[in-house]
């Protein structure tokens, strides 16, 4: 609990008190399965790992030759930074040189500008890792069986669903962190097919437009003409859970192709054959659902504006 420090107590739903530990806690269940002395007993010398949400990451045999040669013992794939990446954990150097990640929930809010300036931080985790897992192992036995990754603390409440419910901690750990706990790491730089998540309900938001294409051989990607995605702001209040946001859609995702940001704030639903252009903020101050229709535009147009 954020008040007492101790452990989080909801009897109503007791399931609750338990918080998943990050996937920093990867290679400690490698380890204690016995998955990765298993491994590299069978020879078996790279891994790589992704999100599961992460709909952009396949394996790539061109990264994973390069990887293979840099002799490195892990390799991290980053992206640029864009804007609807500035929230999100990015890379970066300490003094001496070497390669960290930073999360957001790392980060003081004091120095909160600083960290979403994506000139100052121009690359982000895309969580897509390529590890040499004898190079691993090692590690982890001169650590005694870990890996020492930074703890996290992440602000929430003890049921996600409800706001009102009492303030807690939950302490995690990030997979990416190891490239500070794994001398000589290293980056790439990737294109956006890398990375295409569905973390929230502003991904799955985008996601389900037509700013991204499906390929033949089954991946997800930017449509031809989308330099970069759209960003997507759906009230929190509302939105936050897929079974909140599918009354809004279920006439289907209007079009972000010519998207830049779309912001939402209070009950909508949108009609069949909904575009979305440019810069648009949709507002609706009553308790009743307000229809978006037909073309929504940065600019005032006959009949809707970019308040509608």
């Amino acid at each position: 609990e954020a008040k007492t420090l101790d452990p989080a107590s909801w009897p109503a739903a007791p399931d609750l008190e338990w918080c998943p530990p990050g996937h920093g806690d990867l290679y400690a269940a490698l380890a204690g399965t016995g998955k990765l002395d298993a491994l590299v007993a069978d020879g078996v010398k790279y891994m790589f790992v992704s999100n599961s949400d992460n709909l952009g990451a396949t394996m790539d045999m061109n990264i994973l030759s390069y990887f293979a040669k840099s002799g490195a013992p892990m390799c991290m794939e980053v992206a640029e930074r864009t804007e609807s990446d500035k929230k999100g954990g990015h890379l970066c150097k300490d003094k001496e040189g070497k390669l960290l990640l930073r999360e957001s929930a790392q980060c003081p809010k004091e120095d909160e500008d600083k960290f979403q300036d994506i000139t100052v931080h121009k690359y982000f985790n895309t969580n897509n890792l390529w590890l040499n897992l004898p190079a691993l192992k090692a590690a982890m036995d001169a650590n005694n069986g870990v890996l020492p990754l930074p703890l996290i603390r992440n602000s929430k409440t003890v049921d996600p669903r409800d706001s009102s419910s009492p303030a807690v901690f939950q302490l995690e750990t990030a997979m990416g962190a190891a490239i500070a706990a794994l001398p000589g790491s290293i980056a790439i730089c990737v294109d956006r097919t890398r990375f295409a998540p569905v973390k929230t309900c502003n991904d799955l938001f985008a996601l389900k437009s037509d700013a991204y294409i499906v390929t033949e051989d089954h991946r997800l990607e930017l449509a031809p003409d989308v330099p970069v995605p759209p960003v997507v702001n759906l009230d929190s209040k509302l939105y936050k859970m897929v079974d909140k946001l599918e009354p809004a859609i279920k006439n289907g995702v209007p079009s972000l192709k010519k998207c830049k940001k779309i912001t939402v704030k209070g009950p909508v639903e949108f009609a069949a054959g909904c575009v979305i252009e440019g810069t648009v903020e949709i507002v609706n101050d009553s308790a009743d659902v307000k229809v978006i229709e037909g073309t929504v535009t940065d600019a005032p147009a006959a009949g809707c504006c970019s308040n509608c």
